[in-house]
């Protein structure tokens, strides 16, 4: 099904909206017709630990903003994205390299891809710079 125009789907938090966000959004765009990208929730969030300089609803602004995307969609549970998968008839499911093989088990519904991360930028190391120079801009 590679290479088969279609509906694209991926997760993210896309805090801190960089470079690297947009470019994983073109590269998947280019793969199909339609890119449906779930965005986690802040309650998804402080469950798995993680905390967001942005909030959900500022980032599924952003995102809804970005010409790439065609549907944002809020990610509540790590469950949903067989559901998902279904509900959206999804042919391929997408997500950055860092992920590799932790949804595998999604290739009896669709293809699965796992995309090289863009080199030299993270969320993570964008919140550790602004930490690093400005101590009381973000939370440790």
């Amino acid at each position: 099904m590679m290479g088969a125009k279609g509906t694209i789907l991926t997760y993210g938090t896309f805090d801190l909206f960089h470079v690297g966000h947009l470019r994983l959004l073109r590269r998947l765009s280019e793969l199909g017709e339609r890119l449906i990208v779930g965005c986690s929730t802040d309650e998804f969030n402080a469950r798995k630990g993680k905390v967001t300089a942005i909030t959900y609803v500022q980032r599924v602004e952003i995102l809804e903003a970005c010409r790439y995307v065609d549907l944002v969609i809020p990610e509540s549970d790590w469950a949903q994205k067989r559901e998902d998968v279904r509900r959206f008839d999804v042919d391929l499911f997408a997500m950055g390299d860092d992920w590799a093989g932790k949804f595998d088990d999604l290739r009896d519904l669709c293809d699965v891809l796992y995309l090289p991360r863009t080199e030299q930028i993270s969320t993570t190391e964008l919140k550790a710079s602004i930490q690093a120079m400005h101590p009381r801009a973000v939370g440790a």
